[in-house]
């Protein structure tokens, strides 16, 4: 196996760590650095030509992101998606984004404005051929904005939290599958519902879709489907 870090580098000499966090990042979504892979301060600050106390503070970030893990003894790592907990995630994600699907008629013009935008910026990126890091934020901000039609800032909060425990997996398959342009023709066909007023055959396809997301995840994961 060659240098894990070989890929890392800043555009710009920067010892900020926002600079640091956004390239390890970008490394993560991408597959430079994949899940298990030991973040030695010293190696990273050598690669990317900044201090180990800047390094140190972007692994923080990155731990507190859920996108790395700190274990006594053993350092940070990148994180490793648990089986159980993705499992759990994508149940509960399921329940809020069906909900909001079905709330789609009683819900505001500026919540179902936020549907349309997001899938139109998840269409651009993809467009774009955008990276994976952009990929995934956009997708996830899609399944965000159908639970925003529920019109309550604290469910939104809700999913958001779970999707950032969701990322990270969804970036590994989708690395795997490489079907971006399916998936925002699926939310494209989804929204096409909603509009035409067929909110509960909209409702059913996103439920189908959620559930083909879990199976996909646990096997591209390699856990039991």
């Amino acid at each position: 196996m060659g240098e894990p870090f070989a890929t890392l580098h800043l555009d710009e000499q920067s010892s900020t760590v926002d600079r640091v966090v956004d390239e390890l990042r970008r490394a993560v979504f991408d597959g430079d650095l994949e899940s298990g892979t030991p973040l030695r301060e010293v190696a990273l600050a050598e690669q990317l030509g900044v201090s180990r106390p800047t390094v140190r503070e972007a692994l923080t970030v990155l731990v507190a992101e859920g996108l790395a893990t700190r274990e006594p003894h053993r350092g940070v790592a990148v994180a490793q998606p648990d089986p159980e907990s993705v499992a759990d995630v994508c149940r509960a994600r399921a329940v809020l984004e069906v909900a909001g699907v079905r709330h789609w008629e009683q819900a505001s013009e500026e919540a179902k404005a936020g549907v349309r935008d997001a899938l139109a910026r998840y269409a651009d990126a993809v467009a774009q051929g955008a990276s994976y890091q952009t990929l995934n934020a956009r997708h996830l901000a899609v399944h965000a904005s159908f639970v925003g039609l529920l019109g309550s800032p604290r469910l939104v909060a809700v999913a958001e939290g779970l999707s950032a425990e969701l990322r990270l997996a969804l970036a590994q398959i989708d690395r795997i599958r490489r079907n971006a342009h399916d998936q925002a023709g699926s939310h494209t066909d989804l929204v096409r519902m909603l509009e035409r007023g067929e909110v509960a055959e909209a409702a059913e396809h996103l439920a189908e879709h959620l559930a083909d997301a879990e199976v996909a995840i646990k096997g591209a994961l390699k856990f039991d489907a």
